[in-house]
């Protein structure tokens, strides 16, 4: 299974739909910001399912959860924007929120910084922004492949 992940996309949809069409993924994961993004994303992809979470820029959104556990080929991913979890200030409280939820991957966005590293049992990601910014536009890639699980980052 390959899990591409989104987050801050601000309005550009046709980086998605070329990392969608090149990557080929099983499934979408959208961290919000900006989640009409998203639709217009599942709009252009309708056989691929997707997930999404609200960012700080989508408002208050109850139609959304802003925390979701979801789970992939028996793995648990939570994936969340991170303004709730304040992960401007540092990741401390969105990786306590991993590991209450017994997650083996946290996904987050909102600092548009991408990064991805494997910490005591939990992948934890960030991909960056999707639209673009100084380092360019960024996402995440999770493959799971009988039972193992890999996190990575690529660019448009």
């Amino acid at each position: 299974m390959k899990i591409l992940v989104f987050s801050d996309s601000h309005g550009n949809v046709e980086h998605m739909a070329e990392a969608v069409e090149r990557d080929r993924p099983d499934r979408i994961f959208h961290l919000g910001d900006v989640e009409p993004d998203a639709r217009a994303l599942r709009r252009r992809f309708p056989d691929i399912p997707m997930d999404c979470v609200p960012g700080n820029c989508d408002g208050r959104r109850p139609d959304l959860e802003e925390e979701k556990l979801v789970e992939a080929e028996g793995r648990r991913i939570l994936l969340m924007h991170g303004h709730t979890r304040n992960v401007k200030l540092g990741m401390g409280q969105a990786v306590w929120a991993a590991r209450e939820a017994e997650a083996d991957v946290l996904l987050f966005g909102h600092t548009h910084e991408a990064f991805c590293t494997y910490e005591q049992g939990l992948w934890i990601m960030n991909p960056g922004t999707i639209r673009g910014s100084w380092a360019g536009a960024t996402y995440g890639v999770i493959t799971i492949q009988g039972g193992d699980l890999v996190c990575y980052g690529l660019k448009v």
